[in-house]
């Protein structure tokens, strides 16, 4: 089986469970906000997964051409990291902002008490 079509069934499992785990939730009690509240919740956990995957894929390819720029030019080392240093750090930044926006409405609740 290929590594493509693994990481797709897996994705698709993932989603499955996803859209089946609201059956064996208990309604004891329900709010006017709860829709709004859980759909806010559902949105801040997306909105992280692809901010972490985003940033990390943004890492990954400026460390890797900061290796590269490295190899073919040594003598320029130090200032080709002190600028794959302040790329990591806004990039990381980013999913930093994320973060907090996601524990807002994980915690907070602005839009629903």
């Amino acid at each position: 089986m290929s590594n493509r079509k693994s990481v797709l069934s897996l994705m698709f499992l993932f989603v499955v469970m996803a859209m089946a785990s609201p059956v064996y939730a208990q309604g004891a009690t329900v709010d006017a906000n709860s829709g709004l509240v859980q759909w806010s919740i559902i949105t801040a956990g997306f909105a992280l997964a692809i901010a972490a995957l985003g940033g990390a894929l943004g890492q990954g390819r400026a460390v890797a051409s900061a290796a590269e720029a490295i190899a073919r030019n040594p003598g320029a080392s130090g200032e080709i990291r002190g600028a794959l240093i302040l790329g990591l750090v806004l990039i990381e930044s980013l999913v930093i902002y994320v973060l907090l926006v996601t524990l807002i409405l994980f915690f907070i609740k602005p839009f629903g008490g």
